[in-house]
């Protein structure tokens, strides 16, 4: 059975009259990639922030390592490695300086190099860290987090304003880290970077739990349908296809279907019937889709709440 790094149980935070984290619970395997998802406003920071021992919760049980961070706090921060929301670090130190230095703060100590190497930085561990990119200085908040060689890794909306290029490079340097055996506790209101990520995921709305667990079993027990989308189909042939079938705006016709096995059984009515298309196209749900049929509305419009 795998060890649990992470156990929270019926944790709540309150803010005077908010309250911004209500009664979740959940676990952190050891070595998986655990995402929190939800809008901003969430309780995702909060809850993050009270597992690394940075905020006191109004009532619930935080054990990190089977212990209470209250009674081994020390001991657990020589452990732990946290990139939080909104870092800064020494305008005028060089990436390698950087890293050195916050180095000095841990008795036990990662090889600076190795950081370097494994996010991909050989090329910029001379320059300034006020010369980098936005994506470069979340590289090296990453290594900042690996200084001590944690073994657990918070990392707190590491990519939120960067560009799709940038995105990439700080997800390939978290699955770096997993390939290590990292424990990561990522939180993101980014789905794709959850879907890409995570083995395991707790969608967070208005702060409470909704949904928890691998992708698979989130899209099977809350993502709905599967979508074939046939391109360059005969639409005045669509009636063979029955009511659900539709017709987008670039002519594509489009049937929701619940078991990848329907699949099969559309194709032969089609073939059947002599009716020709150039290409298909199975598309999943995905988390978005989850997130929407579990709180009735998208991220976008949590965001905005």
């Amino acid at each position: 059975m795998v060890a649990s790094i992470i156990k929270v149980k019926d944790l709540t935070k309150n803010y005077d009259e908010t309250k911004a984290v209500r009664g979740i619970s959940f676990t952190v395997k050891k070595g998986e990639v655990f995402s929190m998802v939800g809008p901003n406003g969430a309780g995702k920071t909060t809850t993050v922030e009270i597992c690394e021992g940075i905020r006191k919760p109004t009532s619930g049980i935080i054990r990190l390592f089977g212990k209470e961070f209250s009674k081994r706090s020390k001991e657990i921060r020589e452990r732990i490695g946290v990139l939080p929301q909104e870092y800064r670090s020494f305008e005028r130190l060089t990436v390698k300086e950087t890293l050195k230095y916050y180095s000095s703060f841990y008795k036990r100590k990662r090889n600076i190099d190795e950081i370097i190497s494994l996010l991909d930085l050989e090329d910029k561990k001379d320059d300034l860290y006020m010369n980098l990119s936005g994506g470069l200085k979340q590289r090296v908040g990453v290594g900042m987090a690996l200084v001590n060689d944690p073994e657990l890794v918070f990392l707190d909306e590491p990519t939120t304003g960067l560009d799709p290029r940038a995105r990439r490079g700080v997800w390939n340097a978290i699955m770096s880290l997993k390939e290590e055996g990292k424990t990561i506790f990522l939180t993101t209101h980014y789905m794709e970077e959850a879907e890409y990520l995570a083995d395991r995921v707790a969608i967070v709305h208005k702060g409470r739990i909704v949904g928890q667990g691998s992708l698979r079993e989130l899209i099977s027990d809350h993502g709905g349908h599967y979508n074939v989308v046939m391109h360059g189909y005969d639409t005045s042939r669509i009636d063979i296809l029955g009511e659900e079938a539709s017709v987008d705006s670039e002519q594509n016709v489009s049937l929701p279907v619940n078991d990848p096995e329907e699949i099969s059984q559309i194709l032969s009515k089609v073939m059947q019937n002599g009716v020709k298309f150039e290409s298909i196209e199975v598309r999943r749900a995905n988390l978005e889709e989850v997130f929407m049929n579990l709180t009735g509305t998208t991220i976008e419009e949590g965001d905005a709440a």
